[in-house]
């Protein structure tokens, strides 16, 4: 024996046969595990490795992201087709106010023509009426004019007879007259029947100019055949006549209202 054998320190412990197996039986089983791993792990490495946990997400993404990016399309779209059909009808209002604006233009001138004409027509027919006022104050400043005799006397002087009577719509006398009433009475007075009316008395005889009067031809205003009024007259640039219900029956020169033509009836 060592003279250090019986020093516990220097001596190894001794392994038993049931320690060494249970050892080598561990290490077998870590062995095993890990052949066992590494043969899960070869395998499983000799497959393609799928994200199937991320490909829901991802295809999610992308949908969502189409449906934006047609949405956007359909959207712009839709302002194309809008903004188009205002063009268009900008350009049918332009295209329209434009026709209007010619049409305007037309009438305005056709207006122009019209209101020119109408005041050419007046402005000659008050030239006309004028003269004719000349004519007859000349005519009844000269007293050219001859006497009455005869049955143009007897109607000029039933219608100064009549003088200051009243004017009333429809009467034919004995206390007023209208103005057709008043004439057909001064020729009944003579035996000579005229129409009741003054459109139908401006067209009883012949017709005289107004500058060859003679007493006891018949004055009248207006048109011949639609004369509104009627008198007598009576010489001397003047005529009697119902002139209206403020004036009843009075004597006038020719020139207070001159008439637009004559006939002669005597």
């Amino acid at each position: 024996m060592s003279h250090t054998a019986h020093i516990r320190s220097h001596r190894k412990p001794r392994r038993s046969a049931s320690s060494l197996a249970m050892r080598a039986g561990v290490a077998g089983g870590v062995l095993s595990s890990l052949a066992v791993a590494g043969a899960s792990g070869s395998a499983n490495a000799s497959e393609p490795v799928t994200q199937t946990l991320e490909l829901p997400t991802l295809t999610a993404d992308l949908a969502a992201q189409a449906a934006k990016s047609a949405d956007a399309t359909q959207q712009a779209a839709a302002n194309y087709q809008l903004q188009a059909e205002r063009d268009a009808a900008a350009a049918n209002a332009a295209k329209q106010a434009k026709a209007d604006l010619a049409e305007a233009k037309q009438k305005a001138a056709e207006a122009k023509k019209k209101a020119d004409e109408a005041a050419r027509q007046e402005a000659a027919a008050r030239a006309s009426r004028n003269a004719e006022r000349t004519t007859l104050s000349a005519t009844s400043d000269s007293g050219s004019t001859s006497t009455a005799t005869g049955s143009a006397a007897s109607v000029i002087s039933f219608v100064k007879a009549q003088i200051g009577k009243s004017y009333v719509m429809g009467a034919s006398g004995p206390s007023a007259y209208d103005c057709s009433g008043l004439v057909q009475a001064a020729f009944k007075e003579i035996g000579v029947s005229l129409p009741r009316v003054s459109q139908d008395q401006s067209t009883s005889g012949t017709q005289v100019s107004l500058s060859n009067l003679q007493p006891g031809d018949i004055l009248y205003w207006g048109s011949a055949g639609s004369a509104y009024h009627v008198a007598v007259y009576v010489g001397d640039g003047m005529f009697v006549g119902a002139q209206n219900p403020s004036t009843g029956i009075v004597e006038k020169p020719l020139s207070y209202d001159p008439p637009t033509g004559a006939v002669r009836v005597l």
